[in-house]
């Protein structure tokens, strides 16, 4: 078994970390790593209903880390050359963010009507504490 094995299949290592934040010039390869992951993450969300979420959050977060070390260790003229690259993030990031809360929604969609459906069946024709007001759903 690897000495990595309880990393997920995907995610960088943390010697891998270290490393590509510890090379200013890698920043742009940072960014690149994560705008792959959020585009797979919104196609995901969009397509796939088996899509591993936390996995997904997990290497997201990762590089996330990643990046704010490369950034605390850059120089502001460093920062200024990968401006494009960061608004192209931030723009990916908008989409990721309305494809998990569309996603959301139909979850909580999903239980709505899941939560009617098993009242509506408890329901046997007699009184519900519902009706005397004191219980509310």
């Amino acid at each position: 078994m690897s000495e990595y094995s309880e990393f997920s299949p995907g995610l960088p290592r943390p010697s891998d970390m270290v490393a590509a934040g510890a090379a200013p010039g890698s920043l742009a390869a940072i960014i690149g790593r994560i705008e792959e992951a959020v585009e797979a993450e919104t196609q995901a969300i969009r397509s796939d209903p088996a899509f591993d979420i936390k996995a997904s959050n997990a290497r997201k977060s990762r590089y996330l880390y990643e990046l704010n070390r490369a950034m605390k260790a850059g120089r502001p003229e460093t920062m200024a050359e990968h401006r494009d690259g960061l608004l192209r993030l931030r723009q990916k990031l908008a989409r990721n963010e309305a494809a998990i809360l569309a996603h959301l929604n139909a979850v909580t969609e999903v239980a709505n009507l899941l939560k009617d459906a098993i009242q509506h069946a408890e329901a046997d024709g007699t009184y519900s504490a519902g009706q005397f007001g004191w219980a509310q759903s």
